[in-house]
């Protein structure tokens, strides 16, 4: 008898749809304060979002209020650069 295939949790990306499995996303919380951030943990409190690791999913989930809607909660501008800076970084440290 063969042992059962271990589960893998599956998450989908907010901005192009894509379900992967939920270590290859980006997971960004909004913290019962409000504040939204990055949780490279995945296991913050709070509503989460997955981003995958294509530069044009975080394009377009901030500016085009993908991620606002999927967090159910309003970007400041200073909000929205620190989440592109974020995604920049973490992208170009993965691709090296």
């Amino acid at each position: 008898m063969q042992p059962r295939p271990r589960h893998v949790p599956q998450r989908t990306c907010v901005s192009c749809s894509s379900t992967t499995a939920k270590r290859d996303l980006i997971r960004l919380v909004r913290a019962p304060s409000g504040v939204v951030e990055p949780d490279p943990t995945g296991k913050r409190p709070g509503r989460g979002a997955y981003l995958c690791g294509n530069p044009e999913c975080w394009d377009r989930a901030v500016r085009k209020g993908r991620l606002e809607s999927a967090l159910r909660a309003t970007l400041s501008s200073d909000a929205r650069e620190a989440i592109l800076q974020y995604g920049a970084e973490r992208l170009r440290s993965e691709a090296s």
